[in-house]
């Protein structure tokens, strides 16, 4: 010991030497035990003085995510929180499963399993990630901050307002349901966006029955309060549809059965098909499905109005109003912006706009900082026809005017990368085998050299495939995880773009445009059948498809618990029904 105290005295004293590494074997019956002892006097911080400032540490650049939704969530689980200070407002603290809201609404799965904290989800990255529960009243871009509202109601001390300042800003807040200024939606309709909005309908449900098997109520009052309306018949509409028949058939008839002939379910629909962004087969399938099942399908009908006691409509094909009595009505028609989006496009000049314009990166057009992902954006893309001069001048490196088959294969890699709606062009079309079929004549002949005229013909009809995004969970999430990529490569990507080459200007894109591929598309119509659009025109409907939407939707859960407790509720359900308290 007394050596080691000599030696750890020597290190301080002869300081300009840059180690020190001494080695000594002391001598034990087991064996020998070897001592290290190293000083890093020359990776020591410099000695700072009583008047120097300390050098700061490169603060790392803050991203705010508005949202935790299947956009944001998505986000937050690939981000590398050691490259960013990032920071979540939510007025939620959790992650919800929203496709299966429908089935939260008639108890086939409970509210808790198909939600997850958000802090359970990031809690494993590495780095913090700081989460407040509040909600967005105000975007300032021109200063690079938002305003901040807490929405926790409880009589607690402190101020419910902030700000939070940004280097990036990603808005992911989804849309709010659109009533079209329809008067008494608001008041008298129940929606399907949230957990509590599941919740809602679930009692009232219940309520409707307990009303209507009160003694003293005439049969006309009583077919009244068990009316069930759902407005719209999209994906969300439909599937409630089909669930509140199976919980009304297969338990409320068994609970109730003084009233189980006097039930009727009603979905109006101002097209002229239910579920009429899927293939024809599946719609007219769902259609003569509900007929069979007793659900009646009203088309071509619009809802002037809503009273706590009825809905007035207009019946297009006869120019008739008729107004209909109602126990409940469910709105689900479609999405709208929140009011904290549309102020902030009429700061980037957007105002005149429906929804948030971004760029094919997910920037939001007129603010460099600023992401949108989700529903509340949507991607403008660019044309084709737009940039086809400088295409043609890009592939022209001979400038002579016109362009060989071979200077169109040295740019045709980039198009495709820069416009995806040539490739989805010429998948669509069955004579097209390969890019270089375009440049052919009407006659199908192949030309060897084309002219500026020629390839606008060529490439005329591309932009024909170009559509808008759905606003689906599908789309939000694979933008999410787009956008942490990019994030998490913006250095690296500064230095070596991975993008198409800029047709106008020099260089290229830092990264490639966002691409969405299309997995597919479910809707689940009762009965323990459903019907799946997949990729590739391939159309599935029957109780095998049933077996493969639980299968897909329990392995899409973002936990082991929620699937768990998902699959636990399905069979449940199975062996004892489903739970018809009023809780």
């Amino acid at each position: 010991m007394a050596i080691l105290s000599f030696l750890s005295r020597a290190s301080r004293i002869y300081k300009g030497y840059p180690k020190l590494l001494v080695l000594c074997t002391l001598g034990l019956s087991s064996g020998g035990l070897v001592a290290y002892s190293e000083s890093q006097l020359d990776t020591r911080a410099p000695h700072v003085g009583p008047n120097e400032k300390e050098p700061e540490k490169k603060r790392k650049k803050r991203v705010v995510v508005l949202g935790t939704g299947w956009a944001g969530t998505s986000l937050l689980k690939d981000l590398d929180a050691s490259l960013y200070d990032i920071q979540v407002v939510s007025p939620r603290n959790y992650f919800a499963f929203t496709p299966l809201l429908p089935s939260v609404t008639c108890g086939t799965v409970e509210a808790r399993s198909i939600v997850e904290p958000i802090r359970n989800i990031v809690k494993k990255r590495k780095g913090e990630v700081k989460i407040w529960e509040a909600e967005c009243v105000k975007i300032d871009a021109a200063n690079n901050k938002i305003l901040c509202r807490s929405n926790i109601e409880n009589n607690l001390v402190g101020n419910r307002e902030f700000f939070l300042e940004y280097d990036y800003l990603v808005i992911g807040v989804g849309a709010q349901v659109n009533t079209f200024n329809t008067p008494g939606v608001k008041e008298n309709c129940h929606f399907l966006k949230e957990v509590e909005d599941a919740q809602k309908i679930r009692r009232s449900v219940i309520d409707c029955f307990e009303a209507a098997i009160l003694p003293g109520l005439s049969e006309e009052e009583r077919r009244t309060n068990l009316h069930f309306i759902i407005v719209g018949g999209g994906p969300t509409g439909v599937e409630f549809a089909a669930e509140l028949h199976d919980f009304l058939d297969e338990d409320l008839v068994k609970l109730y059965p003084a009233v189980k002939d006097l039930v009727r379910i009603t979905v109006i629909q101002s097209g002229d098909h239910i579920l009429n962004t899927f293939d024809e087969r599946i719609s007219s399938f769902a259609e003569k499905k509900f007929r069979r099942d007793g659900i009646e399908v009203q088309t071509g009908c619009r809802v002037l109005s809503v009273s706590d006691k009825d809905i007035t409509m207009k019946v297009k094909s006869k120019e008739e109003v008729c107004t209909i009595p109602h126990g409940l009505v469910v709105w689900s028609t479609g999405i709208g912006t929140r009011p904290v989006v549309r102020d902030f496009m009429e700061q980037v000049g957007q105002a005149k706009r429906r929804v948030l314009e971004t760029n094919e990166w997910l920037r939001v057009k007129g603010c460099e900082n600023v992401y949108a992902i989700g529903d509340c954006a949507t991607i403008d893309q660019r044309k084709v026809m737009e940039d086809i001069l400088i295409i043609f001048e890009a592939a022209d490196k001979d400038n002579s005017g016109t362009l060989t088959v071979e200077e169109f294969k040295d740019v045709v890699d980039d198009i495709l990368i820069r416009y995806p709606q040539v490739d989805h062009y010429l998948k669509s079309q069955q004579n097209l085998k390969d890019v270089t079929d375009l440049l052919k004549d009407p006659q199908g002949n192949d030309w060897q050299e084309v002219n500026v005229e020629q390839f606008k013909l060529a490439l005329s009809h591309v932009d024909s495939q170009m559509k808008s995004l759905p606003a689906t969970a599908q789309v939000a999430a694979q933008q999410g995880a787009y956008l942490s990529r990019c994030l998490n490569h913006r250095i690296q990507c500064e230095e070596n773009p991975e993008g198409p080459r800029r047709f106008r200007g020099s260089g290229r894109h830092q990264f490639r445009p966002f691409q969405y591929k299309h997995f597919g598309q479910f809707a689940p119509l009762g009965g323990e059948q459903a019907a799946a659009e997949l990729p590739g025109d391939w159309v599935s409907i029957g109780h095998s498809t049933q077996w493969l939407w639980y299968s897909v939707y329990a392995s899409k859960q973002v936990s082991w618990r929620t699937r768990m407790l998902v699959v636990s509720d399905w069979t449940r359900r199975f062996i004892f029904g489903r739970d018809s308290s009023r809780i």
